[in-house]
């Protein structure tokens, strides 16, 4: 088994909230994030959005694009719709030679509320359901007839948040539909990343590896926080910095013979939470644990 290590570039800008790291140029985010011994990165707001442009970028700093999130309104929007949408950032990753989408269903999500805490994040009735599984298959055979794979990306505050609601969405989709595993949002919906990985393996596509302080965790679920409250108090962190062993999950998936992008993201402010130091930081971690269990990171 080999990996490849990324990064996310929202430990330097956010784009939901611009006034965290606003001011900070991509190329500091490229050039950071190359220090710290990364190969690939996921594409943010701030990249360009073609490939003539984002390619030379990337090239200087000796980064490969290793993905990206799609934002889709699936449960709202016709699946020719949302082809139609997808199109400009689907071209840019086919060009940049990305291995898959970041695809996540941002109808109706309370992610970016401030004013909503988590439990009032939306549901899906069983017709719903039933429409929903059937476009994201849809959608999902039109991406790989395209060479660029559905990872779908449960998440926080949206209708695929939790374990059950991830097994849900993989028993009632085709093999086409694959999975994002994210081990910080997995942790803070309630759920086992190591049992998703162990019942849904052939469905793994991409791996974000994000850590949880364990004690901003408790007391978010505690006090019910939304979630822009719970990464603004600095629930998220990288790898190494958290209360996650990935030990288990890694020896999993090196039995299986993984061999996509681990991808270290952590939504932090970064007046807080210095991005070149926390990079270095998961990169030292992942490094680690994977020679510690003979797992080859390539370049």
């Amino acid at each position: 088994m080999s990996v490849k290590l990324g990064i996310a570039p929202i430990a330097w800008s956010n784009d939901d909230m611009p006034e965290l790291g606003g001011d900070t140029p991509l190329e500091q985010c490229l050039s950071e994030a190359s220090e710290a011994g990364f190969t690939g990165i996921e594409s943010g707001g701030k990249f360009p959005k073609k490939s003539e442009e984002l390619i030379p970028l990337l090239q200087k700093y000796n980064l490969n694009l290793c993905s990206g999130w799609y934002s889709a309104n699936l449960i709202n929007n016709s699946v020719k719709d949302e082809i139609i949408a997808i199109q400009d950032q689907l071209k840019l990753f086919q060009d940049c030679k990305a291995p898959c989408i970041v695809f996540a269903e941002v109808s109706n999500s309370i992610a970016g509320d401030p004013r909503k805490p988590l439990s009032s994040r939306p549901q899906m009735n069983k017709d719903e359901w039933k429409d929903f599984c059937k476009k994201i298959s849809e959608m999902g055979r039109y991406l790989e007839d395209q060479n660029m794979p559905l990872a779908y990306h449960h998440h926080m505050g949206t209708v695929i948040e939790t374990e059950n609601d991830t097994k849900r969405l993989l028993d009632n989709t085709t093999e086409e539909v694959k999975l994002i595993l994210d081990t910080g949002h997995m942790l803070f919906a309630g759920g086992d990343s190591l049992k998703i990985a162990q019942d849904y393996n052939e469905r793994i596509l991409h791996i974000h590896c994000k850590d949880m302080r364990e004690e901003i965790l408790k007391k978010s679920l505690k006090e019910d926080w939304s979630f822009r409250k719970s990464f603004l108090e600095g629930a998220f962190t990288v790898p190494g910095d958290g209360c996650i062993d990935y030990r288990p999950l890694l020896k999993h998936l090196k039995n299986n013979n993984y061999n996509g992008w681990l991808v270290v993201e952590a939504e932090q402010d970064p007046a807080k939470a210095n991005p070149l130091e926390y990079a270095k930081k998961g990169f030292k971690y992942l490094s680690e644990v994977c020679a510690e269990l003979n797992i080859i990171i390539t370049l």
